[in-house]
């Protein structure tokens, strides 16, 4: 809001798939594996067997990468929550509650965690910015490396709809996200594009609230899509 951090908090959670399949009740994947293995064995078909043996590697993969996505998910949510404390902290000392230019508590001199955080760097919403960005860089890596081999969220049944809905949620705070970086850059560079506090108090306070409004729409969506595979 008040520097670059504000770009660093728009790339933040889960990742963007968040497709972890251990953490909500799902079909037997064990079991599909030896179904299509045994198949292959019975039919006695070379490519029949071919095509068991790179399911059941594709499974092992997706098994690997989903006992990794989970913890980091876990790791970049608390990471969010704290960026996002933060930054609404960082927010409140700057603009109050829909305050004028000469109520803010940064002018009335009340500002949360002091006077220090109305200028220069915000060290403690960057630091948690800079290691939610990590987490969530690694996350959605994991994430988008998952392969797929059964189409888990297609069809009927109770799992597949939460998946549907887990996908759905992860664009949600994905645009969330895109929308911080530009308006974190806006913010945090307000100077080279012409606006400054003293006399573009209003314009800056309109840009903020709305990154800061991105910022809690992407949260919840986050840990929305984070609570249907926990849960």
């Amino acid at each position: 809001m008040g520097s670059l951090t504000a770009l660093l908090v728009a790339t933040p959670i889960f990742g963007l798939s968040l497709q972890v399949p251990g953490m909500h009740p799902a079909p037997d994947l064990s079991l599909q594996v030896a179904a299509r293995l045994s198949a292959s064995a019975g039919s006695g078909s070379e490519a029949e067997e071919v095509e068991g043996e790179s399911y059941a590697e594709q499974m092992k993969e997706r098994n690997g990468l989903a006992d990794l996505h989970r913890p980091f998910g876990i790791a970049t949510w608390g990471a969010m929550t704290v960026t996002t404390v933060l930054g609404f902290i960082q927010y409140y000392n700057l603009y109050g509650f829909f305050a004028n230019q000469q109520d803010n508590p940064c002018v009335e001199g009340s500002a949360i965690f002091g006077q220090g955080q109305c200028w220069g760097t915000p060290w403690l919403h960057l630091g948690a910015a800079s290691v939610t960005t990590a987490l969530y860089a690694t996350t959605f890596t994991l994430a988008s490396l998952m392969p797929d081999p059964d189409n888990l969220a297609e069809g009927p049944g109770e799992f597949a709809s939460t998946l549907r809905l887990h996908k759905l949620l992860r664009w949600v705070h994905f645009g969330g996200m895109v929308a911080q970086v530009v308006l974190g850059i806006l913010v945090a560079n307000s100077k080279l594009i012409g606006l400054d506090r003293a006399n573009d108090y209003g314009t800056l306070q309109a840009l903020a609230t709305v990154h800061l409004a991105s910022g809690l729409v992407s949260y919840g969506a986050l840990t929305w899509a984070g609570a249907l595979m926990t849960f």
